[in-house]
């Protein structure tokens, strides 16, 4: 089944690390709604009559619309594609926008999942990533989550950070599983380009953090989510049984998805296709039902590539049936041949009929993936 990902532009502050597409304005956000439920209605061909497993807010900053905005989103899917009853509804939240009230009004709205941007615990790492939260209103957030009647809560981490101890991120993971949550995301601070963080290292003010270090933080990571329960099901996310998020899973098994807003990404198995990243020419262009976008034709060796992107990443690894199937004898021994060194390092291991990294693959998986997709141009 397919999902649904709605991208919403709005910031209240920049984050020194984030390059997703944003705006420093609220002022647009009645006639950004107004756009998406009109995309909505001129894209629900792009998947065919594929029922609908997951949605998903994200951003930007979703949390900062009203709940009647993001009520009137949801009307329109509901109305134009077979939403499936079980559907993952998911948004992210800043922890200062997690007002008790808000909450409760998610919760009647049908969102069933919520996904908290704590980040840190430190409120100098907060400062330093310009977040508009402290530590004080992260744990608030959770709580009143939890109060609502939430039970499927996650939460963003960030390791990797130069002024991060190992044992700071010891006690951030302590802090955090310690509530009762069921997903968590920890991502490595990556320095893109054209970010704020990108700046300042470029004129010397803020340094990477050593290999080692970072090998380090993420062993703590999986040690520590391990002996809580949660299952490493993908490079960067563990969940507790029967709470891995649907919505990231499908894009890791390559279902189908509409993006909706601007700069959001769609995906049919056959195309890929991205809105374009500015939020007045997404609204003109859609209403006057035209949205523009660009469009790519996935070739073979395209989607072979991707197929080994995206699966690598996950527990469930490489299906060297279904590359056999999709891709033939010469894709199979293309894998083949490449990945028999990579178990010799001990950096991959083969389960039968799959081929999964290990937890020191893991830590270089970027990496691994480039050596086993094909050659660009060939």
């Amino acid at each position: 089944m397919a999902g649904i990902y709605i991208h919403v532009p709005f910031c209240k502050k920049l984050c020194t690390y984030c390059d997703f597409y944003h705006v420093m304005t609220l002022s647009d956000n009645y006639d950004f709604v107004e756009a998406v439920v009109r995309e909505s209605e001129i894209r629900k061909g792009y998947i065919g009559n594929e029922s609908i497993s997951s949605i998903y807010f994200g951003g930007g900053t979703p949390s900062v619309l009203p709940v009647r905005y993001l009520g009137l989103i949801l009307e329109s899917i509901w109305k134009n594609y077979s939403v499936d009853r079980d559907c993952e509804l998911t948004i992210e939240i800043n922890p200062d926008d997690a007002e008790y009230e808000y909450m409760t009004d998610l919760k009647k709205l049908g969102v069933n999942r919520i996904s908290l941007g704590i980040q840190s615990w430190d409120d100098n790492i907060l400062k330093l990533l310009n977040r508009r939260h402290d530590a004080r209103q992260a744990a608030m957030a959770l709580e009143r989550s939890l109060k609502a009647g939430f039970d499927n809560v996650t939460i963003d981490l960030i390791y990797g950070i130069p002024m991060l101890t190992s044992g700071q991120w010891s006690e951030t993971l302590d802090k955090s599983l310690a509530f009762d949550i069921k997903h968590l995301s920890a991502y490595h601070l990556t320095i893109e380009p054209g970010t704020v963080l990108w700046k300042m290292k470029e004129r010397g003010a803020f340094n990477e953090i050593d290999e080692e270090e970072s090998s380090h933080q993420f062993n703590i990571l999986i040690e520590k989510t391990a002996s809580m329960g949660f299952v490493h099901y993908e490079i960067s996310n563990f969940g507790k049984p029967g709470y891995f998020s649907r919505h990231n899973t499908n894009y890791w098994k390559q279902v189908n998805y509409i993006g909706l807003g601007p700069s959001a990404h769609s995906y049919n198995g056959y195309s890929r296709q991205w809105n374009v990243r500015d939020l007045k020419k997404y609204i003109k262009s859609v209403n006057s039902g035209k949205p523009l976008f660009e469009r790519e034709e996935l070739d073979r060796k395209t989607q072979f590539n991707e197929y080994i992107m995206t699966s690598l990443r996950t527990m469930w690894g490489i299906d060297l049936e279904y590359v056999e199937m999709k891709f033939e004898k010469e894709g199979y021994d293309y894998i083949m041949n490449l990945a028999g060194k990579l178990i010799d390092y001990g950096l991959m291991k083969q389960n039968m009929k799959t081929l999964v990294l290990t937890n020191q693959g893991k830590m270089i998986s970027d990496n691994i993936i480039s050596e086993l997709m094909l050659p660009v141009g060939d």
